[in-house]
């Protein structure tokens, strides 16, 4: 049951421009939101009880198709290229009005507050409006959740408004198509219309607190997940989409923070968010227990599908997406920290899924190749993910994040230079992609050995071991590894042809310099030398 004493907030919605405020959904619990969307029919559940759904035409994030408003504010701050796409603020101002008079005349819509960032120094006030009840379900489970004294004198910083049916027209609206995310700072609004990813709700809060946090208040935000273990220390996790940051930060042994978005100020780390988000292809009980037992009441499941004749989920079938998620709050894993704030970092794992099998599972970076690496942002898609695609498709994305990054990459770049250097943070990269050889010929990592390496490396156990730096990436390799086979340490004993191991990681090494070549000009020498030596 909703709270009785929570008030529909209808003068701020009508402020906000609607003309009515009838059959307005606010604020309603999990259960309510999972029988609104089993009674419009979107939805069912499967044998665990958790809500199954399908976004729809979009099943990702459409990068080509989010704008931010290039005004006053903006013009000079934003670092505008392929992500951070300019619009005429004419064009919000229509796509505005279409969305207000689209919500007029839905029969019901769903309104949700919540806020962001766990540190309540840093704590932002965000009105969820919904077509759908389980695009509010997801706000829910991934936003901050107020207490009901907080909701009576809860006042809206920013607005995200989420209408999935709607379909613009591009010409009118100076879109690309039919579908657009759309960021306004001036009027602090998050548009999303015509698709029903939920993800492009969660990364426009992201892509906001990137600019609002270093630009405005010193604070480093990173597309992260960290964990801190007993005795307070924090890990982070850097990484794209599925090199293992959910995965490797549930770890039974540490509290979690989080899983993807998170701040660094002076004297912590917090969560953007109060809920995870995670993958779910190939997702089994043994390898990732945690996410696996979170797929119950209240969670949100996307776009998979179901053993014939039963609603018990298939994780391995990727027929409608690869990119298959679940969406539940922070307190369904049994070890997550709450509040979600850390103490100081002294471990940072990079993490690449590398399918050209050329980087170690597992080393040790100096603070110019920590750097060079975090400005690349490297990791790899395996060949078949893609049409065309016959092998590896190198992916460099700065700062592990550039999609949701509106301020220049250095940026962030420096601020996480002088963090790492003021608290002497260990760096390290850690390979969870391909050994033995490339995507069809090697084997991807196991998880068991990477979980070692992580623990060795956060318990100071290789503190304590021999090095060798690599030949052309120069980051120094473990000789051994408690728990881990010596034989897996050095990727280039993996191949059985270490001529052709040889070939490409120098052809690997190329493609890093490269993709750097934009950024050389800004970073200093240290940086520079670290560059790859082919």
């Amino acid at each position: 049951m909703s709270v009785p004493s929570i008030v529909i907030p209808t003068e701020n919605l009508l402020r906000l421009g609607l003309k009515t405020t009838e059959n307005i959904h606010y604020q309603k619990t999990p259960e309510e939101l999972v029988q609104d969307t089993l009674r419009t029919g979107e939805g069912i559940l499967n044998d665990t009880g958790a809500l199954i759904i399908n976004t729809g035409e979009f099943t990702g994030r459409s990068p080509k198709d989010k704008f931010t408003v290039k005004d006053d504010q903006t013009a000079e701050t934003v670092h505008w290229n392929d992500f951070n796409i300019p619009i005429e603020p004419k064009y919000f101002d229509i796509i505005y009005k279409k969305v207000m008079g689209y919500l007029d005349k839905l029969p019901e819509i769903w309104v949700r507050d919540c806020y962001t960032c766990a540190d309540p120094r840093y704590r932002l006030n965000i009105r969820v409006v919904t077509e759908k009840p389980w695009s509010n379900l997801f706000a829910y489970n991934m936003f901050l959740r107020p207490t009901e004294d907080e909701l009576e004198t809860f006042k809206t910083d920013w607005h995200v408004i989420a209408v999935p049916e709607l379909k613009l027209d591009s010409k009118e609206c100076g879109t690309r198509q039919h579908n657009v995310s759309l960021v306004s700072f001036k009027h602090k609004m998050i548009l999303v219309a015509g698709s029903g990813y939920t993800g492009e709700m969660k990364k426009g809060i992201f892509t906001i607190l990137n600019y609002i946090l270093p630009h405005e208040r010193n604070v480093l935000s990173m597309h992260c997940s960290a964990n801190m273990g007993d005795d307070g220390d924090t890990a982070i996790f850097f990484g794209l989409s599925g090199t293992g940051k959910t995965t490797l930060s549930a770890d039974p042994n540490r509290k979690l923070i989080g899983d993807d978005e998170h701040g660094w100020t002076a004297d912590n780390i917090f969560n953007f968010e109060g809920g995870c988000y995670a993958k779910c292809i190939n997702l089994t009980e043994e390898k990732e227990p945690e996410i696996f037992q979170a797929i119950r009441p209240g969670a949100l499941v996307e776009n998979v599908t179901f053993f014939p004749g039963t609603n018990k989920i298939n994780f391995d079938d990727a027929s409608i997406t690869e990119n298959t998620r679940v969406s539940y709050p922070l307190h369904f894993i049994s070890n997550a920290l709450e509040p979600s704030i850390g103490g100081l970092p002294k471990n940072i794992f990079f993490l690449t899924c590398d399918a050209f099998g050329v980087l170690p599972p597992v080393s040790k970076l100096n603070p110019g190749q920590a750097m060079y690496q975090f400005i690349s942002g490297y990791t790899a898609k395996v060949a078949g993910t893609e049409a065309g695609v016959t092998e590896p498709k190198p992916t460099f994305s700065a700062c592990f994040g550039a999609p949701f990054l509106p301020l220049h990459p250095g940026t962030y770049a420096h601020m996480l230079g002088d963090k790492m250097q003021e608290h002497k943070v260990n760096v390290w990269m850690i390979n969870t992609g391909w050994t033995g050889g490339p995507y069809g010929v090697g084997n991807r990592m196991k998880l068991k050995n990477t979980r070692a390496m992580i623990t060795a490396a956060l318990d100071g156990k290789l503190n304590m071991v021999e090095y060798e730096n690599h030949p052309v990436f120069g980051m120094a390799i473990p000789k051994e590894c408690p728990g881990v086979p010596t034989e897996v340490l050095n990727p280039r004993n993996t191949w059985a042809d270490k001529n052709a191991y040889d070939e490409k990681a120098k052809y690997l090494g190329g493609l890093f310099l490269k993709n750097f070549e934009k950024y050389a000009s800004g970073v200093s020498n240290e940086v520079l030398t670290a560059a790859p030596k082919i």
